[in-house]
């Protein structure tokens, strides 16, 4: 909730509980006994009523009677200690912890860069996050942004940096230096809300790449419009696999095998290396198969002319056993 309900919520608690105190010790003001002048008023009750609360006490006013006293022991006390409570706890809610929440996001601020911002923590999500920790990025140069704060204890236990929050808000996506990160994925749960999000991703880190999950065909188009650099359809891929699976027993096997890191063989990006321009697709430092190069936004394919010849700049997909089948 805002923070001005909070401390309204907080506040008005603590002013009901003071004002049975009030009460109470308005009902049963002839078991009181006032040392100055012998007798209590409405702002002498409203007095002893403040500095019993907070526990100062004077002596000045007390309790005299079996009755007054059992009243302050069994009822006051009790709420004496509630109004304590509420008081530390909005302490603490409005400046010690948010003076050091500041204070340790502006500890990991200073550390971010190169880092991957994950912005949506539902199925798809949670599970690019899990597979980039599973391929050896470090769960400490991960940033996860959702509004959820059940989510977000979720992807805390992976070790991962959160922030809660609109990814759709500038000040949110700021927070998180989008403009230094070496990649942004956006899985809102919505295609509407992705593309919002994607916009503004764009709009705050023009280089930066951008990959977005929808599910409705009519708005990859829009997606890639907003700014994103791919996009991934989970239903198109699912029909992939349906099909693949009809025409041999094996093809959606693969793909899946293909698709994780914790299958035989996966599918890696990189820039070709200095010492292999020159050299055709089929012979990689890695040992891989070459799938394909991209060269100056062309994808080509390894059957074609320019695979033979690998130029400084190109960018290979490869497909390479994983750490688990080549051991």
């Amino acid at each position: 909730m805002p923070w001005y309900t909070d401390l309204s919520l907080r506040l008005g608690a603590a002013l009901f509980l003071i004002g049975i105190v009030v009460f109470i010790h308005w009902l049963d003001r002839d078991g009181l006994y006032d040392s100055v002048d012998g007798e209590v008023s409405l702002l002498d009750i409203f007095y002893f009523t403040m500095i019993s609360i907070t526990t100062t006490g004077f002596g000045d006013i007390a309790p005299v009677t079996e009755s007054a006293r059992f009243k302050e022991a069994v009822i006051v006390t009790p709420i004496r200690f509630l109004v304590f409570f509420i008081f530390v706890g909005t302490a603490y809610n409005f400046i010690i912890k948010r003076s050091w929440e500041k204070w340790r996001m502006a500890r990991i601020q200073e550390k971010l860069t190169d880092h991957v911002v994950v912005l949506g923590f539902g199925v798809s999500g949670s599970q690019s996050v899990e597979e980039l920790i599973e391929r050896g990025t470090d769960a400490s140069n991960i940033v996860v942004v959702d509004p959820s704060e059940e989510r977000l204890k979720a992807a805390e236990k992976l070790g991962v940096a959160v922030l809660q929050g609109d990814a759709a808000r500038d000040d949110v996506l700021k927070a998180v230096r989008i403009e230094t990160a070496s990649s942004v994925l956006v899985s809102a749960g919505r295609d509407d809300t992705s593309i919002l999000i994607v916009l503004t991703v764009r709009h705050l880190a023009p280089k930066v790449p951008i990959s977005v999950v929808v599910r409705a065909n009519d708005n990859e188009l829009l997606a890639r419009q907003a700014g994103a650099n791919n996009v991934i359809n989970p239903v198109r891929f699912t029909g992939l696999l349906l099909a693949g699976s009809a025409q041999g027993a094996h093809i959606a096997d693969y793909l899946a095998d293909l698709a994780s890191v914790t299958g035989r063989v996966q599918l890696v990006e990189r820039v070709v290396e200095e010492d292999e321009c020159g050299r055709p697709i089929t012979d990689l430092n890695t040992g891989g198969r070459g799938l394909r190069i991209y060269r100056n936004g062309r994808a080509i394919g390894y059957w074609e002319d320019e695979c033979q010849n690998l130029q400084k700049g190109d960018v290979v997909v490869e497909i390479v056993p994983s750490n688990g089948a080549a051991s």
